[in-house]
């Protein structure tokens, strides 16, 4: 009778201790705005929950939701974190224009290297010494750029800053289009999503966007051209977040914040940007298959708007400075972010 005994005093007390182990698993609900076959997704975010699912041992579950199938538009993503709608997702603050207006200063015209990888360095730390209080509503994993912005559109490439003139193009972000404004195009802010609709219905004439979206909104079928700048700074850049619900990390067991902590912060900004400079190799590749117009403007052309984002940067810093915050040390402190981390790309990039 001892050992029936013993046995079934041994299943009970594992019985109650289950739960309690239970308890401490736990499933990650995030979301994006964009195609699972989108770099991001393809080369970042899918690995990024794998890892998070190895390094835990399988405590942690992430459960990745493209489309934003959970509820909402691209632009409130930042409040459907913070309001727990979901557990956390990608985030670009500048979709609620006027918001967060020193992430700004990553996105002036030529401010970034054309690698994402070591623009996305800077930016984690441009965000650790700016914009914590910002973001201080959820808790922050990574905060990247994507790859250099060019021009897509139908018609023939740009081959000098007069030939924007009069275009309506779509722009991601205020500094984005505060640029296209002063080269003399129309421009029309959208998120991403909207873009190809608009171009299939003439809304706009074109965009600026990244390589590595191309294939995904069909721009190889909706423009005829891709025009590029000269040089090793984009034309434009887009800031970005990964974040999470404050509360669900700060409710985590204290080894499982552990893993969230070992799979965020500098490196994984870095590794969100190498997965767009991937994304733009393959990006550009559809576009070149697909027979449209690849350019590059000249040296020339290029000067000519680098002077007129110039001009848009010393305009951000006067509106700035307007608004009570250091303009001039924004753009100096992103400027010296961008240099600390030139070169520091990966060989493969």
């Amino acid at each position: 009778m001892i050992r029936p005994i013993r046995t079934a005093t041994l299943a009970l007390m594992a019985g109650l201790m289950a739960p309690a182990a239970m308890a401490q698993d736990v499933t990650l609900r995030f979301q994006h705005f964009v195609s699972p076959n989108s770099a991001n997704p393809k080369y970042f975010i899918e690995p990024w929950a794998e890892k998070v699912e190895a390094d835990s041992n399988g405590r942690i579950k992430v459960e990745i939701y493209p489309f934003m199938q959970l509820g909402g538009a691209a632009p409130e993503q930042f409040d459907l974190i913070t309001d727990g709608v979901v557990d956390g997702g990608w985030v670009i603050p500048g979709y609620q224009s006027g918001r967060f207006p020193e992430a700004e200063a990553l996105e002036l015209p030529f401010m970034v290297t054309k690698s994402a990888e070591e623009a996305s360095r800077a930016a984690w730390d441009f965000t650790q010494k700016h914009l914590a209080d910002d973001f201080a509503g959820v808790h922050l994993i990574a905060a990247h750029m994507h790859g250099p912005g060019l021009v897509h559109k139908k018609g023939p490439a740009i081959e000098t800053a007069e030939d924007m003139a009069g275009l309506k193009l779509r722009g991601p972000s205020r500094p984005a289009t505060l640029l296209l404004d002063k080269l003399g195009a129309t421009p029309i802010g959208m998120p991403v999503p909207q873009f190809p609709e608009a171009l299939s219905k003439g809304v706009v004439d074109g965009g600026v966007i990244t390589w590595e979206m191309s294939p995904s909104l069909k721009l190889d079928e909706l423009t005829d051209s891709h025009t590029d700048v000269a040089g090793d700074h984009s034309l434009y850049n887009l800031y970005f977040i990964w974040a999470m619900n404050k509360a669900t990390y700060d409710g985590l067991p204290d080894d499982l914040r552990a893993v969230i902590d070992a799979n965020s912060g500098l490196e994984t900004s870095a590794w969100a940007g190498r997965a767009h400079d991937l994304g733009d190799v393959d990006g550009k590749a559809a576009m070149v298959a697909s027979g449209n117009e690849i350019a590059t403007l000249s040296d020339a052309a290029t000067a000519e708007i680098r002077s007129l984002g110039e001009a848009v940067t010393q305009d951000w810093i006067a509106e700035m400075t307007a608004k009570g915050l250091d303009g001039a040390q924004l753009v100096e402190d992103a400027r010296a972010a961008v240099a600390s981390h030139s070169g520091s790309a990966s060989p493969a990039n």
